[in-house]
């Protein structure tokens, strides 16, 4: 069974960073996306950052040039790191990889439990 894990939310104070992980769990041949999206209190969630097997990212304009997605591809893992964090960034933060080859088969939108992530001082 295939499973996303991340750590790393938290209390931070504006302008203060956090970094957040994620691990995929279970037997994975290949995953093609992993990623961050967040949903802060009564919005929808949003895109924050994918990255895709080959290295190509994607960031939102309202995080560019602040939080940066590294992936391991061996490993699994994809990380966010934060900075020069604003209120407006509170939301839980949720790891997400998709087409995920597994030994079970190909599992498309797999998502992780969330973690959050509040700016505040």
């Amino acid at each position: 069974q295939v499973q996303l894990v991340e750590s790393g939310g938290g209390l931070v104070q504006p302008g203060g960073s956090l970094r957040l992980s994620c691990a995929a769990s279970g037997t994975i041949f290949s995953i093609s996306t992993m990623g961050w999206y967040r949903q802060a209190p009564g919005k929808q969630r949003e895109l924050v950052a994918t990255t895709m097997s080959s290295g190509s990212t994607k960031t939102a304009g309202s995080v560019t040039g602040r939080f940066t997605i590294s992936r391991d591809n061996a490993k699994r893992t994809v990380d966010l790191q934060m900075n020069s964090l604003e209120p407006e960034d509170t939301a839980v933060y949720y790891c997400y990889a998709d087409r995920v080859v597994s030994l079970e088969g190909t599992h498309v939108e797999v998502w992780g439990q969330g973690t959050k992530v509040t700016v505040s001082s």
